[in-house]
């Protein structure tokens, strides 16, 4: 059962910060649920839905200051990262529909394309970037060429190392440039995930979702974690931080990344555009029409 949480205790930002230090993947429960005030899956629905007035509030205001000041307007990235059946379809539709999707830009990264292929790995990443006052939403990233690519020994270690140092400053200059970052490691179990395979198997209708390679990435399971925590350790950032997100839960991971976006949002202080006419002119002449 969820633990519910005072007014005194830190915003869910602190609470799933990547800790400090080497990555320990024993310490950070899968089936936690830090932060969350109520009972647990069956109060899930309501507390998650509690967050969609004040979320398409402020996301209305994040577009309203795109649509005033197109070139210098702030922009959200949220990016979701995670093994297969980690949950980023189901961010996506729970947590992400909470607001107008006109607001958003989602993009899933898939295996690059022969085009993609002939540019730098970044290249794909720098089309797909939000514009200002969007909000951006990707499933997977850049973190691929330093993971699946690393896992799969797509590349010799000399070039996904060099990528670390790249992703960084890349990072930095989106923040400079008025990017509020937001990276989710939807952090699932072993177990949780081969009864989630299963169950696509069990169920005719989620054949869809089940991919046979899936089975073949499973048998990296190990070499997965070791990527990741270096990926994570190596790009964590006051500018970029990494959020671990407890994930076995599937109701609480939907809650959790909704109570983030929310978090950030909040923090941008977002008002809403002057008007660059005069209401009672406008009203004057609306009233003689």
């Amino acid at each position: 059962m969820a633990k519910k949480s005072s007014t005194s205790d830190p915003d869910l930002r602190t609470r799933l910060r990547l800790p400090s230090g080497p990555v320990d993947w024993d310490a950070l429960d899968t089936r936690a649920t830090p932060g969350y005030p109520g009972k647990g899956k069956k109060d899930a629905g309501k507390h998650t839905a509690a967050l969609a007035g004040e979320l398409a509030d402020l996301q209305e205001r994040l577009y309203a200051a795109g649509r005033a000041d197109p070139e210098g307007a702030p922009k959200v990235l949220v990016l979701l990262q995670g093994m297969d059946t980690s949950g980023k379809g189901g961010v996506i539709r729970h947590a992400i529909g909470l607001v107008d999707p006109q607001g958003v830009q989602l993009t899933a990264f898939k295996k690059p394309t022969e085009e993609e292929l002939t540019h730098d790995f970044l290249w794909r990443i720098r089309k797909a970037l939000p514009d200002p006052g969007m909000m951006g939403i990707f499933d997977r990233s850049q973190y691929e060429d330093v993971l699946t690519v690393r896992v799969n020994q797509l590349v010799e270690e000399k070039v996904w190392k060099a990528r670390y140092d790249t992703i960084n400053a890349f990072e930095a200059e989106l923040a400079e440039q008025g990017t509020t970052i937001i990276k989710c490691f939807l952090h699932v179990s072993y177990e949780e995930q081969g009864e989630r395979l299963a169950e696509r198997l069990d169920n005719p209708e989620k054949h869809w979702k089940y991919n046979p390679g899936d089975v073949d990435e499973r048998l990296l399971w190990a070499d997965y974690r070791e990527a990741y925590a270096d990926a994570l350790r190596t790009c964590d950032a006051d500018h970029a931080p990494w959020y671990v997100i407890p994930s076995d839960r599937k109701w609480y991971r939907n809650w959790a990344v909704a109570q983030l976006l929310l978090e950030h949002l909040r923090a941008l202080q977002l008002g809403w555009p002057a008007a660059d006419f005069d209401p009672e002119v406008e009203r004057q002449r609306l009233a003689e029409t």
